[in-house]
């Protein structure tokens, strides 16, 4: 095990029905809230005029920024943050799934932020010129998706629509206070946007699982968990959209995925450096870009780590390993996984996502622009070059 530090001070409240309490907690952290949600707000209108409903029986004021879209844009985050000042906000809670919380734990830190916002963003990796915030009007969230796990880490990623680029803000001012996860939010959940969120909470394991440190026993056991709990449990909400504990589990798993418990010393996510990319230049869904990259990262570089591969293919995919060769049982373990992205119906190619070979060399310059060290690679265990992410491209098409 590699040596660490690990701190996250989140609590946390989790349960069907939890929602309630909202207006309780709010009025423990201030009396002027900013709810930061989506400008399309859908199927989540009754939820938010509900969470209102609680927090002004309990005397607190509500002002509103309704203006998050899909990878919020800084400019977003701008807007959000000069509310938040010009109304003297002394709490932000975001409501939604990634964007939305991803947006308001920005907004919180942008509100007191001097200079231009995107300083905060860790933009570029080879030459780090970041100047992350030390300072945030405190935030709740409650998550209406089982995916990012913003709910309970110190993350908030941020996309420049101008240039095309998607990063991270990383700084722990921006922890959530309180979190309420309520699995019964994401019972309204569109079939397509649950499967994405999948894929999405088992790549924050795998991506560690596969490329990390290798002598890690109880983290792999966790991530091991954490994969299997959402294999057999989304299935389950797909065929039955009201199965609440199904929900539940998804729900737990995607925030523990990401909350550092998996991964303490171990902190590689290089397909999601790729998968930023495809969503900058080619508006993929976060999820949908993972479940493209995952398999044809797998089957690039197996035989890096033949005995993670194989790992994987038995604890995770329950391949049956005896009598056959351990080339085989890790075959079968890709096979089984990318056989499971396609029942759940979320895209396994680059082609479904209307991206052609011609289009490669953009989305590579794009990645080594933001997330390619000052040694020329991507972080990982082993190092991936540019010549390897080509080739994971490829294999993706």
């Amino acid at each position: 095990m590699n040596n660490f530090e690990y701190y996250n001070p989140v609590r946390v409240i989790f349960g069907a029905g939890e929602i309630k309490r909202i207006g309780a907690e709010a009025k423990a952290l201030g009396s002027k809230i900013c709810l930061v949600s989506y400008k399309e707000l859908s199927f989540l209108k009754p939820l938010i005029e509900k969470i209102t409903g609680l927090l002004e029986a309990e005397g607190l004021e509500v002002v509103n920024f309704f203006e998050i879209e899909e990878n919020p844009d800084i400019k977003q985050i701008e807007a959000g943050a000069a509310l938040c000042k010009a109304e003297q906000v002394d709490l932000v809670i975001g409501i939604g799934g990634g964007s939305a919380m991803d947006a308001s734990k920005a907004i919180a830190a942008g509100a007191l932020y001097e200079g231009d916002l995107w300083n905060m963003v860790y933009s570029r990796h080879d030459d780090v010129k970041a100047v992350p915030p030390t300072e945030a009007i405190p935030n709740i969230q409650i998550p209406t998706l089982p995916a990012t796990g913003s709910e309970m880490n110190q993350c908030a990623v941020v996309s420049n629509n101008e240039i095309k680029e998607k990063s991270y803000i990383w700084s722990p001012c921006i922890y959530p206070k309180v979190s309420i996860i309520d699995p019964e939010l994401t019972l309204t959940l569109p079939a397509y946007q649950t499967a994405c969120a999948a894929a999405d909470t088992i790549s924050h394991v795998l991506e560690i699982y596969l490329n990390g440190e290798e002598d890690s026993d109880l983290q792999h056991y966790f991530q091991e968990g954490v994969m299997r709990t959402v294999i057999d449990n989304v299935e389950k909400v797909l065929e039955n959209p009201n199965n609440i504990s199904a929900r539940s589990h998804l729900q737990w798993a995607a925030t523990c995925a990401i909350n550092g418990w998996a991964s303490p010393g171990d902190a590689w996510t290089p397909i999601h450096q790729v998968g930023h990319v495809l969503t900058s230049l080619h508006k993929v869904p976060h999820g949908a870009s993972l479940s493209i990259l995952m398999p044809a990262w797998m089957e690039t570089f197996n035989a890096r780590k033949a005995d993670q591969y194989y790992r994987f293919a038995t604890n995770v995919m329950q391949v049956f390993a005896v009598g056959r060769t351990r080339e085989e049982v890790i075959e079968e373990g890709i096979t089984r996984f990318k056989e499971f992205l396609k029942r759940i119906q979320v895209p396994v190619s680059l082609a479904e996502a209307n991206i052609k070979k011609e289009d490669l060399n953009d989305i590579l310059n794009g990645v080594v622009k933001v997330s390619f060290g000052n040694d020329g690679n991507l972080a990982c265990n082993p190092v991936v070059s540019k010549d390897d992410v080509m080739e994971v491209l490829t294999a993706a098409l």
